[in-house]
Protein backbone atom coordinates (compact mmCIF):
# COMPACT_ATOMS: atom_id res chain seq x y z
CA UNK A 1 0.00 0.00 0.00
CA UNK A 2 1.40 3.40 -0.74
CA UNK A 3 2.60 5.32 2.18
CA UNK A 4 2.91 1.93 4.42
CA UNK A 5 6.04 1.24 5.58
CA UNK A 6 8.05 -1.48 4.34
CA UNK A 7 8.88 -4.19 6.31
CA UNK A 8 12.78 -5.48 6.74
CA UNK A 9 13.43 -8.22 4.48
CA UNK A 10 14.82 -11.25 5.84
CA UNK A 11 18.41 -11.99 5.34
CA UNK A 12 19.14 -14.29 2.49
CA UNK A 13 20.59 -17.55 3.52
CA UNK A 14 24.03 -16.80 1.64
CA UNK A 15 24.25 -13.89 3.99
CA UNK A 16 23.41 -16.11 7.31
CA UNK A 17 26.13 -18.43 5.91
CA UNK A 18 28.68 -15.83 5.24
CA UNK A 19 28.12 -14.34 8.91
CA UNK A 20 28.69 -17.67 10.41
CA UNK A 21 31.47 -18.24 8.37
CA UNK A 22 32.94 -15.14 8.81
CA UNK A 23 32.41 -15.17 12.88
CA UNK A 24 33.55 -19.18 13.15
CA UNK A 25 36.83 -18.00 10.76
CA UNK A 26 37.43 -15.18 13.61
CA UNK A 27 36.92 -17.47 16.12
CA UNK A 28 39.07 -20.17 14.85
CA UNK A 29 41.97 -17.37 14.59
CA UNK A 30 41.76 -16.49 17.82
CA UNK A 31 41.13 -20.05 19.35
CA UNK A 32 44.25 -21.28 17.77
CA UNK A 33 45.87 -17.89 18.20
CA UNK A 34 45.44 -18.56 21.44
CA UNK A 35 45.91 -21.64 22.02
CA UNK A 36 49.23 -21.87 19.92
CA UNK A 37 50.58 -18.69 22.67
CA UNK A 38 49.54 -21.51 25.23
CA UNK A 39 51.06 -24.41 23.22
CA UNK A 40 54.23 -22.50 22.74
CA UNK A 41 54.47 -22.46 26.87
CA UNK A 42 55.47 -25.89 26.74
CA UNK A 43 58.48 -24.70 24.58
CA UNK A 44 59.67 -23.96 28.13
CA UNK A 45 60.16 -28.07 29.10
CA UNK A 46 63.58 -27.60 27.58
CA UNK A 47 64.94 -25.20 30.31
CA UNK A 48 63.07 -27.60 32.94
CA UNK A 49 64.83 -30.61 35.09
CA UNK A 50 62.94 -33.47 34.85
CA UNK A 51 59.79 -34.10 36.84
CA UNK A 52 58.92 -30.52 36.40
CA UNK A 53 57.27 -30.83 32.95
CA UNK A 54 55.10 -33.99 34.46
CA UNK A 55 54.22 -31.57 37.67
CA UNK A 56 53.37 -28.76 35.33
CA UNK A 57 51.02 -30.79 33.00
CA UNK A 58 49.50 -32.43 36.58
CA UNK A 59 48.14 -29.37 38.12
CA UNK A 60 47.40 -27.37 34.88
CA UNK A 61 44.56 -31.01 34.45
CA UNK A 62 43.60 -30.06 37.84
CA UNK A 63 42.02 -27.00 35.97
CA UNK A 64 41.74 -28.15 32.83
CA UNK A 65 39.41 -30.87 34.68
CA UNK A 66 36.98 -28.06 36.25
CA UNK A 67 33.25 -28.26 34.31
CA UNK A 68 33.96 -25.23 32.20
CA UNK A 69 32.64 -27.06 29.34
CA UNK A 70 29.18 -27.27 31.00
CA UNK A 71 29.12 -23.79 32.79
CA UNK A 72 30.19 -21.78 29.24
CA UNK A 73 27.32 -23.82 27.72
CA UNK A 74 25.03 -23.00 30.33
CA UNK A 75 25.54 -19.94 29.97
CA UNK A 76 25.78 -19.66 26.07
CA UNK A 77 22.04 -20.85 26.18
CA UNK A 78 20.34 -19.05 29.05
CA UNK A 79 22.20 -15.69 27.28
CA UNK A 80 20.83 -16.17 23.73
CA UNK A 81 17.42 -17.63 25.09
CA UNK A 82 17.13 -14.35 27.18
CA UNK A 83 18.05 -11.58 24.50
CA UNK A 84 15.78 -14.07 21.99
CA UNK A 85 13.40 -13.67 24.27
CA UNK A 86 13.73 -10.24 26.12
CA UNK A 87 14.57 -11.66 29.60
CA UNK A 88 17.67 -9.83 30.45
CA UNK A 89 16.29 -9.06 34.47
CA UNK A 90 16.34 -13.01 34.74
CA UNK A 91 19.78 -13.33 33.28
CA UNK A 92 21.21 -10.94 35.53
CA UNK A 93 20.42 -12.51 38.12
CA UNK A 94 21.25 -15.91 37.17
CA UNK A 95 25.41 -14.38 36.41
CA UNK A 96 25.31 -12.03 40.25
CA UNK A 97 24.11 -15.81 41.62
CA UNK A 98 26.47 -18.05 39.81
CA UNK A 99 29.39 -15.64 40.00
CA UNK A 100 28.74 -15.50 43.98
CA UNK A 101 28.05 -19.02 43.95
CA UNK A 102 31.23 -20.46 42.58
CA UNK A 103 33.02 -17.93 45.32
CA UNK A 104 31.42 -20.10 48.02
CA UNK A 105 32.53 -23.49 46.58
CA UNK A 106 36.13 -22.89 46.10
CA UNK A 107 36.22 -21.22 49.51
CA UNK A 108 34.83 -24.95 50.64
CA UNK A 109 37.35 -26.54 48.06
CA UNK A 110 39.81 -24.07 49.97
CA UNK A 111 39.11 -25.35 52.83
CA UNK A 112 39.55 -29.00 51.84
CA UNK A 113 42.69 -28.23 50.28
CA UNK A 114 43.97 -27.23 53.62
CA UNK A 115 42.81 -30.88 55.19
CA UNK A 116 44.09 -32.96 52.32
CA UNK A 117 47.31 -31.42 51.47
CA UNK A 118 49.02 -34.24 52.84
CA UNK A 119 47.44 -36.85 50.74
CA UNK A 120 47.76 -34.83 47.75
CA UNK A 121 51.20 -34.37 47.46
CA UNK A 122 51.87 -37.78 48.87
CA UNK A 123 49.74 -39.74 45.97
CA UNK A 124 50.98 -36.73 42.88
CA UNK A 125 54.22 -37.17 44.15
CA UNK A 126 55.03 -33.67 44.60
CA UNK A 127 57.73 -32.33 47.31
CA UNK A 128 56.26 -28.51 47.68
CA UNK A 129 52.60 -27.19 48.45
CA UNK A 130 53.59 -23.76 46.92
CA UNK A 131 52.68 -25.08 42.90
CA UNK A 132 48.93 -26.54 44.63
CA UNK A 133 48.03 -23.18 46.26
CA UNK A 134 49.10 -21.23 42.93
CA UNK A 135 46.68 -24.18 41.19
CA UNK A 136 43.51 -22.95 43.84
CA UNK A 137 43.62 -19.11 42.30
CA UNK A 138 43.64 -20.37 39.21
CA UNK A 139 40.50 -22.74 39.91
CA UNK A 140 38.93 -19.91 41.05
CA UNK A 141 39.69 -17.84 37.84
CA UNK A 142 38.78 -21.11 35.63
CA UNK A 143 35.39 -21.37 36.87
CA UNK A 144 34.71 -17.51 36.43
CA UNK A 145 35.84 -17.40 32.89
CA UNK A 146 33.40 -19.58 31.50
CA UNK A 147 30.62 -18.04 32.71
CA UNK A 148 31.80 -14.68 31.24
CA UNK A 149 32.93 -16.62 28.20
CA UNK A 150 29.63 -18.31 27.68
CA UNK A 151 27.67 -14.86 28.04
CA UNK A 152 29.91 -13.72 25.58
CA UNK A 153 28.81 -16.41 23.45
CA UNK A 154 25.16 -16.01 23.76
CA UNK A 155 25.10 -12.30 22.76
CA UNK A 156 27.31 -13.87 19.90
CA UNK A 157 29.65 -11.22 20.69
CA UNK A 158 32.87 -13.07 18.59
CA UNK A 159 35.11 -10.29 18.42
CA UNK A 160 35.51 -9.77 22.49
CA UNK A 161 35.49 -14.05 23.17
CA UNK A 162 38.15 -14.35 20.76
CA UNK A 163 40.14 -11.25 22.18
CA UNK A 164 39.58 -12.53 25.57
CA UNK A 165 40.70 -16.19 24.19
CA UNK A 166 44.20 -14.43 22.50
CA UNK A 167 44.60 -12.45 26.14
CA UNK A 168 44.82 -15.57 28.00
CA UNK A 169 47.33 -16.95 25.38
CA UNK A 170 49.51 -13.74 25.93
CA UNK A 171 49.37 -13.50 29.45
CA UNK A 172 50.17 -17.42 30.07
CA UNK A 173 53.45 -17.23 27.48
CA UNK A 174 55.01 -13.52 29.09
CA UNK A 175 54.25 -14.40 32.78
CA UNK A 176 55.73 -18.24 32.49
CA UNK A 177 58.69 -17.16 29.97
CA UNK A 178 59.47 -14.37 32.83
CA UNK A 179 59.40 -17.00 35.73
CA UNK A 180 61.06 -19.81 34.14
CA UNK A 181 63.75 -17.17 32.89
CA UNK A 182 64.29 -16.04 36.35
CA UNK A 183 64.33 -19.26 38.27
CA UNK A 184 67.04 -20.55 35.52
CA UNK A 185 69.44 -17.90 36.55
CA UNK A 186 68.76 -18.51 40.14
CA UNK A 187 68.96 -22.37 39.30
CA UNK A 188 72.59 -21.88 38.16
CA UNK A 189 73.65 -20.54 41.39
CA UNK A 190 71.36 -22.24 43.85
CA UNK A 191 69.57 -25.51 44.38
CA UNK A 192 65.86 -24.80 43.83
CA UNK A 193 62.74 -26.72 45.40
CA UNK A 194 61.47 -29.20 43.20
CA UNK A 195 58.52 -28.08 41.81
CA UNK A 196 59.73 -24.56 41.69
CA UNK A 197 59.50 -24.66 37.79
CA UNK A 198 55.92 -25.68 37.81
CA UNK A 199 54.74 -23.16 40.41
CA UNK A 200 56.55 -20.48 38.32
CA UNK A 201 54.96 -21.65 34.96
CA UNK A 202 51.37 -21.81 36.83
CA UNK A 203 51.72 -18.22 37.91
CA UNK A 204 51.81 -17.56 33.87
CA UNK A 205 48.41 -19.54 33.67
CA UNK A 206 46.87 -17.63 36.53
CA UNK A 207 48.00 -13.94 34.44
CA UNK A 208 46.86 -15.33 31.36
CA UNK A 209 43.19 -16.23 33.16
CA UNK A 210 43.17 -12.82 34.99
CA UNK A 211 43.65 -10.72 31.73
CA UNK A 212 40.40 -13.09 30.00
CA UNK A 213 38.38 -12.73 33.00
CA UNK A 214 39.02 -9.24 33.19
CA UNK A 215 37.99 -8.65 29.45
CA UNK A 216 34.67 -10.47 29.81
CA UNK A 217 33.21 -9.55 32.67
CA UNK A 218 34.16 -6.01 31.14
CA UNK A 219 32.39 -6.69 27.83
CA UNK A 220 29.10 -8.24 29.18
CA UNK A 221 28.94 -5.28 31.97
CA UNK A 222 25.16 -4.41 30.18
CA UNK A 223 23.98 -7.59 31.19
CA UNK A 224 25.03 -8.51 34.62
CA UNK A 225 24.60 -4.62 35.75
CA UNK A 226 20.77 -4.82 34.60
CA UNK A 227 18.36 -5.20 37.50
CA UNK A 228 17.71 -8.20 38.37
CA UNK A 229 14.54 -10.40 37.77
CA UNK A 230 13.23 -13.41 40.16
CA UNK A 231 14.14 -16.14 38.08
CA UNK A 232 11.85 -19.28 37.37
CA UNK A 233 14.25 -21.93 38.84
CA UNK A 234 12.56 -24.94 38.31
CA UNK A 235 11.81 -24.38 35.13
CA UNK A 236 15.81 -23.59 34.96
CA UNK A 237 17.17 -26.46 36.62
CA UNK A 238 15.37 -28.62 33.91
CA UNK A 239 16.74 -26.70 31.45
CA UNK A 240 20.28 -26.38 33.39
CA UNK A 241 20.98 -30.20 34.83
CA UNK A 242 21.16 -31.93 31.35
CA UNK A 243 23.51 -29.76 30.03
CA UNK A 244 25.80 -29.54 33.17
CA UNK A 245 25.45 -33.58 33.22
CA UNK A 246 26.01 -34.06 28.87
CA UNK A 247 28.97 -31.10 29.25
CA UNK A 248 31.06 -32.02 32.07
CA UNK A 249 30.65 -35.99 30.70
CA UNK A 250 31.95 -34.58 27.71
CA UNK A 251 35.09 -32.70 29.52
CA UNK A 252 36.06 -35.79 31.53
CA UNK A 253 36.22 -37.85 28.85
CA UNK A 254 38.36 -34.93 26.95
CA UNK A 255 40.95 -34.05 30.15
CA UNK A 256 40.85 -36.67 32.72
CA UNK A 257 43.16 -39.01 31.38
CA UNK A 258 46.14 -36.87 32.08
CA UNK A 259 45.60 -37.40 36.08
CA UNK A 260 45.03 -40.91 36.20
CA UNK A 261 48.42 -41.22 33.70
CA UNK A 262 50.19 -39.27 36.41
CA UNK A 263 49.02 -41.57 39.48
CA UNK A 264 50.23 -44.81 37.25
CA UNK A 265 53.06 -43.68 35.73
CA UNK A 266 56.37 -42.69 36.49
CA UNK A 267 57.41 -39.07 35.97
CA UNK A 268 59.65 -39.32 32.50
CA UNK A 269 56.40 -41.54 30.98
CA UNK A 270 53.72 -38.48 32.13
CA UNK A 271 55.94 -35.84 30.37
CA UNK A 272 55.78 -37.99 27.13
CA UNK A 273 52.11 -38.07 27.63
CA UNK A 274 51.74 -35.00 28.22
CA UNK A 275 53.30 -33.94 25.20
CA UNK A 276 51.58 -35.92 23.28
CA UNK A 277 48.23 -34.43 24.99
CA UNK A 278 48.93 -31.22 24.49
CA UNK A 279 49.90 -31.78 20.87
CA UNK A 280 46.52 -33.48 19.83
CA UNK A 281 44.03 -31.70 21.94
CA UNK A 282 45.16 -29.02 19.44
CA UNK A 283 42.95 -30.55 16.99
CA UNK A 284 39.76 -29.24 19.45
CA UNK A 285 41.42 -25.93 18.94
CA UNK A 286 40.64 -25.92 15.12
CA UNK A 287 37.60 -27.46 14.92
CA UNK A 288 35.58 -26.54 18.11
CA UNK A 289 34.76 -22.89 17.08
CA UNK A 290 32.25 -24.19 14.31
CA UNK A 291 30.19 -25.68 16.98
CA UNK A 292 30.52 -22.44 19.14
CA UNK A 293 29.30 -20.31 17.00
CA UNK A 294 26.85 -22.88 15.65
CA UNK A 295 25.06 -23.31 19.73
CA UNK A 296 23.75 -20.01 20.01
CA UNK A 297 22.11 -19.45 16.57
CA UNK A 298 20.19 -22.67 17.64
CA UNK A 299 18.86 -22.07 20.69
CA UNK A 300 17.77 -18.44 19.55
CA UNK A 301 16.18 -19.89 16.62
CA UNK A 302 14.51 -22.52 18.79
CA UNK A 303 13.28 -19.93 21.20
CA UNK A 304 12.30 -17.59 18.11
CA UNK A 305 10.47 -20.85 16.51
CA UNK A 306 12.46 -20.89 13.07
CA UNK A 307 14.37 -22.82 11.68
CA UNK A 308 18.32 -23.20 11.08
CA UNK A 309 19.92 -25.86 8.94
CA UNK A 310 23.41 -25.42 10.19
CA UNK A 311 24.30 -28.94 11.66
CA UNK A 312 25.20 -30.74 8.46
CA UNK A 313 27.29 -27.97 7.58
CA UNK A 314 29.51 -27.54 10.83
CA UNK A 315 29.48 -31.85 11.09
CA UNK A 316 30.84 -31.75 7.63
CA UNK A 317 33.55 -29.29 8.11
CA UNK A 318 34.38 -30.47 11.51
CA UNK A 319 34.99 -34.14 10.34
CA UNK A 320 36.88 -33.00 7.57
CA UNK A 321 39.07 -30.90 9.80
CA UNK A 322 39.31 -33.17 12.45
CA UNK A 323 40.47 -36.47 10.49
CA UNK A 324 43.05 -34.59 8.32
CA UNK A 325 44.11 -32.92 10.86
CA UNK A 326 45.05 -35.85 12.57
CA UNK A 327 46.28 -37.78 9.53
CA UNK A 328 48.96 -34.81 9.27
CA UNK A 329 49.96 -34.77 12.92
CA UNK A 330 50.58 -38.34 12.95
CA UNK A 331 52.79 -37.95 10.03
CA UNK A 332 54.53 -34.93 11.01
CA UNK A 333 54.38 -35.73 14.90
CA UNK A 334 57.64 -36.31 15.24
CA UNK A 335 59.27 -33.18 13.82
CA UNK A 336 57.26 -31.29 15.88
CA UNK A 337 57.55 -33.55 19.00
CA UNK A 338 61.32 -32.76 18.11
CA UNK A 339 61.05 -29.62 17.52
CA UNK A 340 59.04 -28.70 20.64
CA UNK A 341 60.06 -30.78 22.95
CA UNK A 342 63.48 -32.68 24.26
CA UNK A 343 65.31 -34.91 22.45
CA UNK A 344 64.43 -38.01 25.19
CA UNK A 345 60.87 -37.20 24.46
CA UNK A 346 61.17 -37.69 20.90
CA UNK A 347 60.46 -41.72 20.60
CA UNK A 348 57.98 -41.66 23.73
CA UNK A 349 55.57 -39.12 22.96
CA UNK A 350 56.09 -39.43 18.85
CA UNK A 351 54.71 -43.12 19.56
CA UNK A 352 51.74 -42.01 21.11
CA UNK A 353 50.31 -39.43 18.72
CA UNK A 354 48.77 -41.48 16.51
CA UNK A 355 46.87 -42.63 18.91
CA UNK A 356 45.79 -39.77 21.03
CA UNK A 357 45.08 -37.71 17.70
CA UNK A 358 42.95 -40.84 16.41
CA UNK A 359 40.89 -40.09 20.09
CA UNK A 360 40.45 -36.43 19.08
CA UNK A 361 38.53 -37.23 15.90
CA UNK A 362 35.37 -39.32 17.32
CA UNK A 363 35.51 -36.50 20.23
CA UNK A 364 35.35 -33.05 17.80
CA UNK A 365 32.26 -34.66 15.66
CA UNK A 366 30.80 -35.89 18.89
CA UNK A 367 31.06 -32.37 20.34
CA UNK A 368 29.23 -31.09 17.33
CA UNK A 369 26.12 -33.58 17.78
CA UNK A 370 25.82 -32.72 21.47
CA UNK A 371 25.94 -28.79 20.53
CA UNK A 372 22.85 -29.22 18.16
CA UNK A 373 20.66 -31.87 20.53
CA UNK A 374 21.40 -29.41 23.59
CA UNK A 375 20.46 -26.20 21.81
CA UNK A 376 16.85 -27.66 21.71
CA UNK A 377 14.58 -26.66 24.02
CA UNK A 378 12.79 -30.05 24.30
CA UNK A 379 13.70 -32.52 27.72
CA UNK A 380 17.70 -33.92 27.25
CA UNK A 381 17.41 -35.71 30.51
CA UNK A 382 18.18 -39.44 28.98
CA UNK A 383 20.83 -37.55 26.74
CA UNK A 384 22.72 -35.96 29.95
CA UNK A 385 22.38 -39.16 32.25
CA UNK A 386 23.42 -41.28 29.43
CA UNK A 387 26.97 -38.87 28.60
CA UNK A 388 27.60 -38.38 32.65
CA UNK A 389 27.07 -42.24 33.12
CA UNK A 390 29.60 -43.14 30.50
CA UNK A 391 32.26 -40.73 31.65
CA UNK A 392 31.70 -42.20 35.03
CA UNK A 393 32.57 -45.94 33.57
CA UNK A 394 35.39 -43.76 31.11
CA UNK A 395 36.91 -43.08 34.85
CA UNK A 396 36.64 -46.75 36.46
CA UNK A 397 37.98 -47.91 32.90
CA UNK A 398 41.23 -46.00 33.57
CA UNK A 399 41.93 -47.62 36.83
CA UNK A 400 41.17 -51.07 35.58
CA UNK A 401 43.04 -51.09 32.49
CA UNK A 402 46.63 -48.67 32.12
CA UNK A 403 49.00 -52.09 31.90
CA UNK A 404 50.73 -48.99 29.30
CA UNK A 405 50.33 -45.63 27.93
CA UNK A 406 49.07 -47.15 24.62
CA UNK A 407 46.87 -49.03 26.66
CA UNK A 408 45.52 -46.05 28.01
CA UNK A 409 45.28 -44.32 24.54
CA UNK A 410 42.93 -47.33 23.67
CA UNK A 411 40.53 -46.89 26.44
CA UNK A 412 40.45 -43.71 25.55
CA UNK A 413 39.69 -44.06 21.79
CA UNK A 414 37.04 -46.57 23.05
CA UNK A 415 35.00 -44.58 24.80
CA UNK A 416 35.40 -41.36 22.56
CA UNK A 417 33.54 -43.77 19.88
CA UNK A 418 30.92 -44.70 22.38
CA UNK A 419 29.86 -41.01 22.81
CA UNK A 420 30.08 -40.38 19.08
CA UNK A 421 27.48 -43.32 18.70
CA UNK A 422 25.32 -42.36 21.58
CA UNK A 423 24.79 -38.80 20.23
CA UNK A 424 24.32 -40.14 16.84
CA UNK A 425 21.85 -42.37 18.36
CA UNK A 426 19.96 -39.77 19.89
CA UNK A 427 19.99 -37.47 16.80
CA UNK A 428 18.77 -40.14 14.73
CA UNK A 429 15.69 -40.52 17.18
CA UNK A 430 14.82 -36.90 17.12
CA UNK A 431 14.97 -36.52 13.57
CA UNK A 432 12.98 -40.14 13.57
CA UNK A 433 11.02 -38.28 15.86
CA UNK A 434 10.61 -34.79 14.19
CA UNK A 435 9.36 -36.85 10.86
CA UNK A 436 6.35 -38.62 12.65
CA UNK A 437 4.98 -35.72 14.11
CA UNK A 438 5.51 -34.11 10.68
CA UNK A 439 3.41 -36.43 9.11
CA UNK A 440 1.08 -36.70 12.11
CA UNK A 441 1.30 -40.31 12.88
Amino acid sequence: MPGAEAEPPNPAPASERAAFFRQSGWLMIANIGGGMLMWLVHFLNKFLPEGEYGIFGTLLSVVMLLPTIPLQMVFAQQTAKAIATDRIGELSNLIRRAWAGTLVIWLVGVVALVLLQGWILQNWHLTQATGLWITMVAVLLSIWMPIFWGVLQGQQNFLWLGWSMLSNGIGRLTVSSLAVMVLYHLGARQKLVPGSYAAGMLIGVVAGLGLAVAFSVWQTRRLWTTPIVRSDWRSLSRQVVPLLLAFFGFQVLFTADTLFVKSYFSEQQTDFYVSAGTLSRALMWLVGPLAAVMFPRLVQSAAKGEKQDLMGLVLLGTGILAAVGAIGLSLVGPFVVKLVYRASFIQGAAGLLPWYAGAMVPLSVANVLLNNLLAKPSSKGPLGASVFSLSVLYAFALTQWHGSLVQVLQVVCLFNTVLLAICAWFTWREKRDGTVSAIGV
